[in-house]
């Protein structure tokens, strides 16, 4: 193995890391690597050859109880070399004995399998021409500063571990490729959802809500942002209502993933997740 060695990857490296995930078709968001960096500055790692990267992956810390596997490629140039497996050992290394999550392509299901990872449910990517018009919903309010306490705990009941530094970079208002609402009932978040701009269209997520009535309300408050042009759902397959939803507006099934976890199961409550955040991040 000619001079390959593993470091953390640097900002600079997250730019290379993001432009070989939209060549693998993964269209990530155009302002997606500060708030990614935010989420664990020393979860993302490169495999060089001479100094150059060669391979990448992402093994995110949320707490000291979870962590999620992601942004795993190797460079078409350099696969079958066992460079991906040994940066892969050393980002699984890195995570101690956290229980792990992961979102895997169909094609390397066997081999996370392989790795003592089970399978947990499906996500469906969605897809459609947006063609709502945003409800005139008094509940419905832009996530600003003075919101995010509340945003910060309602999160923290779906997903279940703490990304705080994530959200805070995630929800910035300067960030002007994402827009995002919360729908505030006597006070109270029942639901919340964001929209990003990507190379391709706009991708929604996380979308969160209490009730599918809250989770259609988001929906359209964020789509009827971009009416007529692409966004992009991934539903998690257990949660019908979400698939209802998509459903509904004429987005259509266009790949899946399967979320698998090595350690113990967290049981997200799924019927609240009408769309994941993102395949990298968990």
């Amino acid at each position: 193995m000619p001079d390959y060695s593993i470091r953390s990857a640097t900002e600079d490296d997250l730019t290379i890391l993001l432009s070989w995930a939209a060549d693998e078709g993964w269209n990530p968001g155009l302002d997606d690597r500060s708030a990614f960096q935010a989420a664990d500055p020393s979860g993302f790692y490169v495999g060089c050859i001479g100094g150059t990267p060669v391979t990448c992956i992402s093994a995110v810390k949320y707490g000291t109880d979870f962590g999620f596997i992601g942004f795993y490629i190797c460079h078409p140039d350099h696969r079958g070399n066992g460079y991906g497996w040994k940066l892969w050992q050393h980002a699984m290394a890195s995570l101690d004995e956290r229980t792990v999550g992961l979102d895997g392509v169909v094609e390397q299901q066997a081999n996370y399998k392989a790795s003592g990872f089970e399978f947990a449910h499906r996500t469906i990517r969605q897809s459609g021409i947006s063609m709502v018009d945003t409800p005139m919903d008094p509940r419905l309010t832009t996530i600003g500063q003075g919101l995010f306490p509340s945003i910060r705990d309602y999160d923290l009941q779906i997903f279940r571990f703490p990304r705080v530094d994530f959200l805070k970079s995630w929800l910035d208002p300067m960030a002007s490729s994402r827009r995002g609402f919360a729908l505030v009932d006597d006070g109270e978040v029942k639901g919340y959802g964001t929209l990003r701009q990507c190379a391709e269209g706009f991708k929604i997520g996380p979308l969160f809500a209490d009730t599918a009535d809250i989770a259609d309300t988001l929906f359209r408050a964020l789509a009827g942002q971009v009416k007529g042009q692409v966004v992009f759902l991934d539903t998690p397959e257990p949660n019908t209502h979400a698939e209802e939803l998509a459903e509904r507006y004429e987005l259509s099934p266009e790949f899946e993933t399967a979320r698998m976890y090595k350690g113990k199961n967290p049981n997200l409550p799924l019927d609240h997740i009408y769309g994941v955040t993102s395949f990298e991040l968990g």
